[in-house]
């Protein structure tokens, strides 16, 4: 009977991780232990970033929608709430394209967000 080892698996296995740590630096490269390690934490760090992706970009909305309120006379809590008793559902990200690309447009979102505050607009 022929003996069975499991060399074949373990160069794929092998291949297949080196060729994900690709681009590594010194021995996470091409050093087995090193590269395996490596690759867990990356596949943590990945799994963990695209959470904090979202966050991030909440945030830079919200710092947007607030320098853009104030320019109008709110601040960003106002505005938000103004937009919510005057029934405008617009989502942060778009207020904030608004905001940066289109200020007339935001303007007469925050006219419309004073109006539901009960705040009469300068004119």
């Amino acid at each position: 009977m022929s003996r069975i080892t499991s060399a074949p698996e373990r160069k794929k296995r092998k291949r297949r991780l080196f060729k994900q740590v690709k681009g590594y630096r010194l021995g996470k490269k091409n050093l087995y232990r090193h590269a395996t390690e490596q690759l867990d934490r990356s596949m943590a760090y990945s799994t963990r970033d695209r959470k904090v992706r979202k966050r991030d970009f909440r945030s830079l909305w919200i710092i947007r929608i607030n320098a853009a309120a104030r320019i109008n006379g709110l601040s960003y809590s106002k505005l938000m709430s103004g937009l919510k008793k005057a029934n405008i559902l617009v989502n942060r990200k778009i207020l904030a394209e608004l905001a940066v690309n289109d200020e007339k447009a935001f303007s007469k979102i925050s006219e419309a967000a004073k109006n539901g505050l009960g705040i009469e607009a300068a004119k």
